[in-house]
């Protein structure tokens, strides 16, 4: 680990102006994810600043009807939070699906979007990352790549992006609230993360100089059919192979609205809005899943190890789909 300094904000505008001010800094709030990299020697920040003490730990109704998020609410406080678990059930479920009771307890929601990817290689200094070191190559392309990316790769970076919380809120249709030099913004989350192209060491659109404030929730949380689903190699503390969002809204048995959100298949929560389109008005059949599975999938892509994903997601996807629908009584 590198030496760095160590300074505290007391507000959003005091976070914003003290990291313009230095690029190479970085927040910490949690740190359960960026103190791992700095005992790894993968991130080296020159300055930690903690926003712990900024008044972002609540969770409040938005003017819309819906739920703003605080970011510094943590994981856990979000998943257990009555109104969370009344009418965004889908995001509780996603939330305790991750990590363990220890690190939800001190992971943060605005955390949980900025954590890095699992690649093996990127954490490991001694084999060429193009998202640890731009350019100097993608070591999972032909080595060891069982869990990663099937869908949006590219040559830079077959990574993908770990978290759990992202695929619901990615399928609730989430807002991340951000403020920086330039003011505040809001980025619809289907935006927020990147794909990697030509910039894989970029995970997400978010400027040097700005600050998670809040994830904005919408009025309509599906409360009453979804699933989220995580195939994942034992039970608990292990990152999706495949994991699927899944929220319907039913009319007489005809799929009125639906949300599909995929995770550990690529470089960001997936969503194929064509896919969603195509079941709308249909009937909520095995059928009309296996459909819409297909679509998601089609020109997806395997690199020996992991090859096997693409046919796991598809049976994934129309797995949730079966369970979001049964879910009512």
């Amino acid at each position: 680990m590198n030496n760095f300094s160590y300074t505290r904000a007391a507000a959003v505008e005091d976070a914003v102006d003290q990291i313009a001010q230095d690029p190479k800094a970085k927040f910490i709030a949690g740190g359960t994810n960026l103190l791992d990299l700095m005992k790894e020697n993968v991130e080296r920040p020159t300055m930690l600043i903690d926003i712990t003490r900024i008044a972002l730990n609540t969770i409040e109704p938005t003017e819309e009807g819906g739920l703003r998020l605080g970011a510094l609410v943590t994981n856990a406080d979000t998943a257990y939070h009555e109104e969370v678990e009344k009418r965004y059930p889908l995001l509780s479920h996603a939330i305790l699906a991750g990590a363990s009771s220890q690190l939800r307890n001190m992971a943060t929601n605005g955390g949980n979007l900025m954590q890095r990817t699992r690649c093996y290689y990127f954490y490991d200094n001694a084999t060429p990352c193009n998202k640890r070191e731009p350019g100097s190559g993608c070591s999972a392309l032909n080595g060891y790549n069982r869990i990663h990316a099937i869908l949006g790769a590219s040559p830079n970076c077959i990574a993908t992006h770990p978290s759990d919380m992202c695929v619901a809120l990615a399928a609730l249709d989430a807002t991340v609230q951000v403020q920086g030099k330039r003011g505040s913004r809001s980025i619809p989350f289907f935006d927020f993360h990147r794909l990697p192209e030509e910039t894989p060491e970029r995970d997400n659109n978010l400027n040097t100089d700005e600050i998670i404030t809040s994830i904005d929730l919408p009025p309509n949380g599906f409360s009453e059919n979804y699933s989220y689903l995580k195939v994942r190699d034992r039970a608990s503390y292990a990152f999706a192979i495949v994991s699927v969002a899944a929220a319907l809204e039913l009319e007489d048995k005809k799929i009125k609205d639906v949300r599909l959100a995929l995770g550990g298949v690529a470089h960001k929560p997936w969503r194929n809005l064509e896919a969603e389109e195509l079941l709308r008005g249909k009937s909520a059949t095995k059928k009309s899943f296996a459909e819409a599975a297909e679509l998601i999938l089609k020109g997806a892509q395997g690199y020996g190890d992991n090859t096997f994903k693409i046919e796991l997601a598809k049976r994934s996807i129309v797995r949730a789909l079966i369970q979001a629908k049964e879910m009512k009584s």
